[in-house]
């Protein structure tokens, strides 16, 4: 019996680490917590990416032991927005933010994603967490607990078992759970570019009409882009030449921080958006991108996924306290609730945005700017839409506040 008290973790990213770290946390040593996924066969990590780490989810991080063992976090000191059209000669700002949500704790830091995921395995490692370096193969889900059979040949019994292993999710599939959502049309370019001169912690959204342009400090002289075109223009410009691709890249960055240069190949992500029609099957529960993709103009699907596990670490760990077994439906329900509703709303705010901001419309263009205009010279409404971007906003997990479970 005891072996059914297992967790089993499904994906060794971000999310499942994070949540098996609050797990650890909250059910101490007496709970065994698997985290399985082929990719932590990879050490260290190599994902060339970078993250936007709101305040919220880097308080969860400091919860967990792991925010002072990220080398190489940049602050976001501020942020303008501007809105113009590829060929303007220059680009007025609409909206500034300033960066902190309290004093001397900035609203978000941008983390290079090797970093992160090697603080969270050291962390994990140390805490005794067992991990896995190998895929769930399927899973039989019963009223009392849930065996899950993996590639490798072990079989567990477990209690509870999470799918965070992505977008493509094998466990959201097998459990039979169908989404509902849209694709954009649109691809993310991802790169880092280096340039001339200091970003002093500024980022940059520049609305332009195919998509937003994001300008995304990191540490030295260097800066993160996350760059929306339509899918057959980003597979142009992805495909292009270094000097061809250098001039595309020039006509959007400008030459505020002097000359800029390319520091590694520009890749193209589809963007779409969809919500899972239910974050929980028998003994089963969806976070992150295995419950739900969001467009990237807003910055939040992995704080949402963050959000995520600090709210199924938390109500799993109360259950548990009380005596209750953590993978049976009420407990499960309860996450559900607490979760779907809030992904719901910023899912439907970053497809409104995206509507509202990547198009060609005069008219369209000339409201957005009279609504960034009124909301730059409104504080009260510049501070509540800093502590909903920080992820500060609504009923706050404890995690998120940086308060131990």
């Amino acid at each position: 019996m005891a072996a059914q008290r297992s967790i089993v973790i499904c994906g060794g990213a971000f999310a499942g680490l994070a949540l098996a770290l609050a797990f650890r946390q909250g059910l101490g040593p007496d709970i065994p917590v698997i985290v399985a996924d082929p990719a932590l066969a990879t050490r260290p990590s190599r994902d060339p990416r970078a993250t936007a780490i709101v305040a919220a989810c880097r308080r969860l991080f400091e919860a967990l032991g792991v925010w002072d063992k990220v080398s190489d976090s940049q602050p976001i000191l501020d942020m303008v927005v501007t809105d113009s059209k590829l060929e303007d000669a220059t680009r007025p700002v609409f909206l500034t933010f300033a960066g902190n949500v309290e004093p001397g704790e900035p609203f978000a830091h941008m983390v290079e994603n090797r970093r992160l995921i090697d603080a969270l395995v050291a962390r994990a490692e140390a805490e005794g967490i067992d991990l896995r370096a190998t895929a769930v193969s399927t899973h039989d889900s019963r009223s009392d607990g849930v065996t899950v059979t993996l590639a490798d040949g072990n079989v567990v019994e477990a209690s509870l078992l999470v799918a965070a292993d992505g977008a493509r999710s094998k466990l959201r599939e097998r459990a039979g759970i169908a989404t509902h959502g849209w694709d954009y049309d649109q691809s993310g370019i991802v790169v880092t570019v280096g340039h001339e001169r200091d970003h002093q912690g500024r980022a940059e959204e520049h609305f332009l009409p195919a998509g937003p342009f994001a300008i995304l400090p990191l540490t030295g002289k260097r800066s993160s882009l996350v760059w929306t075109e339509s899918r057959t223009e980003a597979a142009r410009i992805t495909a292009l030449g270094e000097a061809e691709f250098h001039d595309e890249l020039e006509k959007r960055f400008g030459l505020h921080l002097g000359e800029i240069k390319a520091l590694d190949k520009p890749r193209a992500f589809p963007l779409g958006y969809f919500v899972a029609r239910s974050f929980i099957a028998e003994r089963l529960a969806l976070v992150g991108d295995a419950a739900h993709v969001i467009h990237p103009i807003a910055g939040q699907g992995l704080n949402m996924g963050l959000k995520d596990i600090a709210a199924l670490a938390e109500v799993v760990v109360d259950a548990a306290r009380l005596g209750i077994d953590p993978g049976q439906a009420d407990v499960l329900d309860r996450y559900q609730r607490w979760r779907r509703f809030d992904t719901m709303a910023m899912g439907l705010a970053t497809n409104s945005l995206n509507f509202l901001f990547s198009n060609e419309s005069n008219l369209l263009r000339a409201v957005r700017d009279i609504g960034l205009g009124l909301v730059d010279r409104a504080p009260p409404l510049k501070s509540l839409f800093i502590r909903q971007a920080a992820g500060l906003s609504g009923e706050v997990p404890r995690l998120l506040k940086g308060e131990a479970l």
